[in-house]
């Protein structure tokens, strides 16, 4: 790599889009490579090996999510999709098949930047090994011995509450859909078990959280999920709940 930053996938088929990220992107020492196409992008991604990809769903041809879903087939590069379609049926399906975020427009610069130095900063971690003990903010987790503390206070989870946590601060930064967790946390008995989720992830959180009313560590995503806040990485929900 260059001495520029990290190196950023931009597909876009319009232009003053490509122009807008580009050039915000540039001015935050990223490199930046451009698609106009599903093929072109897939075609980059091999060719300029990018760091991250920022992805439009409304592409010709071959669509953004047919190109994300040839993307998880052989990489674990971090997905954000940028898209104007704002159903949850899209943001659902882009989330399940790989995609790491999703950003609609109109979208601010800050944002994005945020979202990308989030998503570039898990998967570091990622790479350098998960180590036992985990420090987020006040809470801490020690993975060897099974044991939570919250502001140095040891708290009793059950199996399903520990195992939702565990699972919530590995993915931390991302949208998890209620789909995902269930298949998670449950495997083959996830079927009929969305209500449990809701019941477990409440107990959770009144056992990390100060308060319900105001959440530090797992924040609902309407429609779509759950999404684990690092504390780090607080500068990326703005706009978000």
């Amino acid at each position: 790599m260059s001495k520029r930053g990290a190196r950023i996938l931009v597909v876009d088929d319009e232009i003053e889009i490509v122009r807008a990220l580009r050039r915000g992107l540039l001015t935050q020492d990223y490199q930046v490579v451009t698609a106009q196409s599903g093929e072109e992008a897939l075609s980059s991604l091999f060719e300029q090996r990018p760091d991250l990809v920022l992805l439009d769903l409304a592409l010709p041809a071959l669509s953004g999510i047919e190109v994300c879903q040839r993307i998880r087939k052989t990489s674990n590069i971090p997905v954000i999709v940028i898209s104007a379609k704002d159903t949850e049926r899209e943001k659902v399906q882009a989330l399940e098949l790989g995609a790491d975020d999703y950003i609609t427009k109109p979208f601010g610069m800050k944002e994005v930047v945020a979202r990308i130095r989030v998503a570039l900063r898990h998967v570091a971690q990622s790479q350098s090994g998960t180590s036992p003990l985990l420090r987020l903010g006040p809470l801490q987790i020690d993975f060897a011995a099974r044991r939570v503390q919250v502001n140095n206070k040891e708290i009793q989870l059950t199996v399903i509450e520990y195992d939702l946590l565990k699972l919530f601060v590995t993915e931390r930064g991302k949208v998890l859909t209620r789909q995902m967790i269930l298949d998670r946390i449950w495997g083959a008995e996830a079927l009929n078990r969305g209500h449990s989720l809701h019941v477990h992830v409440a107990q959770l959180r009144r056992k990390l959280e100060v308060g319900p009313d105001h959440p530090r560590f797992i924040f609902t995503i309407l429609g779509i999920g759950y999404r684990f806040n690092d504390p780090e990485d607080e500068a990326a929900n703005e706009g978000r709940e």
